[in-house]
């Protein structure tokens, strides 16, 4: 099996847009509804992402079976869970991501450097990708995320920087920065280059102008409510795949 930074890249040739599959609580059909998806949108779409909200209703045949059947129309899978925690619950969360046919998770890097490194060097070791967050998409997202921290031995700094740092020595395969802050986004990119890609949510309903967002240097635009709520979901998907070109 190939990497997923090449899987996922190989998966975009047509399209960066990624579904945030995230409906609300309690509804109905949702595994039909998400199969649905993937087979009518899946032209339009390089990656289906799950949030934790909308794992945590599903049984491991169900999870299972998304998975396959996105990797049938070759899309790629994430599992948005922000996952947190000490080094042994991190590693047993992935190991069980990995054995349901997902291809990469989005970790928070609040962890710790160290906590962080042995995630991506476990997934990498499976040809499963991580990615890190660096900045939400929520304008409440500034209150925490833009906040001036001070490390020891270093000079004050946001706490999106240190994230990025973080995520840059532990090699992650990409960030997430909301499309909200463009030049966020800027500055991301200015210090990653292409050693990462950056994936950015929040396009639409959030305020995040597709466009904008790609030429602000965002490799991948994860796109939920607009797509799903829309009354011709297809023709949304197809708009959006168009403007990120």
């Amino acid at each position: 099996m190939t990497k997923f930074k090449v899987r996922i890249h190989k998966s975009s040739v047509v399209s960066r847009i990624i579904l945030a599959n995230d409906y609300d609580l309690g509804t109905e059909k949702l595994v039909s509804k998400t199969l649905g998806n993937i087979k009518t949108l899946s032209e339009y779409i390089c990656a289906i992402k799950l949030n934790f909200h909308t794992l945590l209703p599903l049984g491991k045949k169900e999870i299972t079976r998304i998975n396959k059947t996105a990797h049938d129309y070759g899309l790629q899978t994430i599992a948005d869970i922000k996952l947190n925690d000490i080094g042994n619950t991190n590693l047993v969360t992935t190991k069980t991501l990995w054995s349901l046919g997902f291809d990469a998770v989005i970790a928070n890097p609040i962890m710790g450097l160290d906590a962080l490194s042995k995630i991506v060097k476990a997934a990498h070791n499976n040809n499963n990708g991580v990615i890190a967050l660096c900045h939400m998409s929520s304008p409440e997202a500034k209150l925490s995320y833009d906040m001036n921290v001070k490390l020891s031995n270093s000079k004050l700094t946001s706490l999106y920087n240190v994230f990025l740092k973080w995520a840059i020595s532990s090699k992650t395969d990409g960030i997430i920065v909301g499309a909200t802050f463009p030049k966020i986004i800027k500055e991301c990119k200015k210090a990653i280059g292409r050693k990462m890609d950056i994936y950015s949510p929040g396009v639409g309903v959030q305020g995040g102008n597709p466009k904008q967002t790609i030429e602000s240097g965002s490799d991948f635009l994860i796109v939920g409510r607009t797509i799903l709520n829309s009354k011709n979901p297809v023709q949304t998907a197809k708009k959006l795949q168009l403007a990120s070109i």
